[in-house]
């Protein structure tokens, strides 16, 4: 009888789709994905570097934190969000908007995203209740409570105030058709921080992260991160 074994190209290939499927949870480092994996760091960045060469993940620095090199969050590119196959909710969640527009016009469209992120204010509104009133410092507090929400964000300084960026976003197959999503999005981080807030990119405009400018006095922030993911069976 003659044993099957698994090629070298064939584990490779089980080993990358772990990671497709652990970043399609939330973006991550390559140590997060390493300790996921049982992976050293050698092994680990090999795969990432084939996976960024096919054009499925990007990877981009997190702030520095103290002395040594930067760390580089890692996270699915479009084609490899539609790679994974989940995307037949994304597909039905399309269509029901499309149909909302045909009968309703944009300002149903517009109305539904508003519903929809209320519950997520309400959420965050109620996690940032210790932030204060300063608007730089409600971002901190607001990137904790969109991480802990799957968003993965991280909040920072910059010359005119601070910056609020989403690494992850649950919506972006959908939102890339309609904006009114990440409009509403928008307008709840301007009413929770309580500023007037300017987004400069969005996941679903085929950009690598959400950021949203907040201006605010200069201080020091701390940078919000995920915290170490675990391989689902």
């Amino acid at each position: 009888m003659e044993i099957q074994t698994e090629t070298p190209a064939g584990a490779d290939r089980r080993t990358r789709d772990k990671v497709l499927e652990l970043l399609g949870q939330a973006p991550a480092t390559a140590g997060q994905l390493g300790t996921a994996l049982g992976l050293k760091p050698a092994a680990i960045r090999r795969h990432l570097d084939a996976l960024c060469a096919d054009g499925l993940l990007t990877g981009r620095e997190l702030p520095a934190k103290g002395r040594g090199r930067p760390a580089k969050i890692f996270s699915l590119t479009r084609l490899g969000r539609e790679g994974l196959g989940g995307h037949s909710y994304d597909n039905l969640a399309a269509a029901a908007l499309r149909w909302l527009a045909a009968r309703g016009g944009e300002a149903e469209v517009a109305e539904f995203a508003r519903a929809q992120v209320e519950t997520l204010e309400t959420r965050c509104q109620e996690a940032m209740s210790e932030a204060g009133d300063d608007p730089v410092a409600r971002a901190e507090a607001l990137a904790g409570a969109l991480t802990a929400e799957g968003y993965a964000a991280s909040a920072s300084v910059i010359a005119t105030g601070g910056q609020l960026c989403q690494h992850h976003c649950p919506v972006a197959h959908v939102a890339a058709e309609f904006p009114q999503l990440c409009e509403a999005e928008t307008a709840v981080i301007g009413r929770l921080v309580g500023s007037h807030v300017q987004r400069l990119a969005t996941i679903a405009h085929g950009d690598g992260v959400c950021t949203t400018h907040i201006p605010g006095q200069l201080h020091q922030i701390q940078t919000h991160q995920t915290h170490p993911i675990t391989v689902r069976d």
